[in-house]
């Protein structure tokens, strides 16, 4: 089942493809997600050896996504967290020797080059 998030006009819209169609699911405010399409579906599963920077996208009842390139999202499953980090804001996720998530402030650093 492919799942893509729609962001646009303050509003975010959880889509199901059916029979080539996309459905909206449900319907909600962004909370800080910009606009775009972000195609969920390709989430691969978090790998709790790693550290996870980016922005979060959504939360359903299983999984949390997030954002951690340009078209990458991973998702970490919901019962990891004790309490899940709001959608928009950037997020550093790790794992604890327990296996339970770990949420702090991303910072996020950008490189920037000058040629002369």
């Amino acid at each position: 089942m492919k799942q893509r998030l729609l962001v646009m006009n303050g509003q975010c819209a959880m889509q199901q493809e059916d029979q080539g169609q996309w459905r909206n699911v449900k319907v909600e405010k962004a909370r800080g997600v910009k606009p775009g399409i972000y195609n969920i579906y390709l989430a691969t599963p978090a790998d709790k050896s790693k550290e996870h920077s980016g922005v979060i996208l959504y939360a359903d009842k299983t999984a949390i996504y997030q954002q951690v390139g340009k078209g990458q999202y991973i998702s970490h499953d919901r019962a990891d967290f004790v309490k899940p980090p709001e959608p928009g804001a950037a997020k550093r996720i790790t794992y604890a020797a327990d296996g339970k998530a770990v949420v702090a402030e991303a910072t996020l650093a950008q490189k920037q080059s000058r040629k002369i």
